[in-house]
């Protein structure tokens, strides 16, 4: 009978006592929430998005181009030299990198997935990895470029009392201290003296 048959799965479903099936689809249901796995796919669930699928195609390049250009390297490299590797692999990290700040910027605005949340956990994953090998393993890191001019400001700022105490020195007036001596009361035999003239 159709119009019993949700009852009946129900039955089925919660028939043992630990209900293990519901469990289990509670636990996957949760996870497929929690690494936002919707944010890989279209809109209608059909397959990866056109740009999770183009995210993924740099990400395969860049771990490709690691690993051509670790293939003459010797495996006790010190950590500063793996040159070939910065300097090989620049451009396609680059891209991965300008793909994957795009991917969050649009994810934000709904994204082709129309979810809008965190990306999906394949895609930041991928990058965690790709970045912790650029930058720990490879120490491909590029300095900061603002480094001269926040040490600049910074002098500056720390400079500005220095200067501000000197100026305010420089330019008062020094007013030497004139000590001003009370004039003493004349003894008292004098004031006697003048009482007796004018009584």
């Amino acid at each position: 009978n159709s119009s019993e048959s949700h009852n009946c799965a129900k039955s089925i479903l919660t028939s043992d006592r630990l209900q293990v099936v519901v469990m289990l689809s509670e636990f996957f249901n949760e996870t497929w929430e929690a690494a936002n796995c919707a944010n890989c796919l279209k809109n209608n669930s059909e397959g990866l998005s056109n740009s999770t699928e183009e995210f993924l195609d740099l990400f395969n390049k860049s771990l490709t181009c690691f690993e051509q250009n670790l293939q003459g390297e010797t495996l006790d490299l010190s950590p500063n030299n793996y040159t070939d590797v910065c300097k090989n692999c620049n451009v396609t990290y680059k891209m991965l990198n300008d793909r994957y700040n795009y991917l969050q910027r649009m994810n934000r605005q709904g994204g082709e997935s129309g979810h809008s949340a965190h990306l999906c956990i394949d895609v930041e994953d991928a990058m965690n990895i790709t970045r912790k090998l650029w930058s720990r393993t490879f120490n491909c890191s590029v300095p900061c470029s603002d480094t001269v001019p926040v040490i600049a400001v910074s002098s500056f700022i720390l400079f500005l009392p220095v200067v501000f105490y000197l100026s305010s020195f420089l330019h008062s007036k020094q007013k030497k201290r004139i000590l001003i001596l009370p004039k003493r009361i004349q003894s008292n035999a004098s004031l006697v003296n003048i009482q007796e003239k004018y009584s």
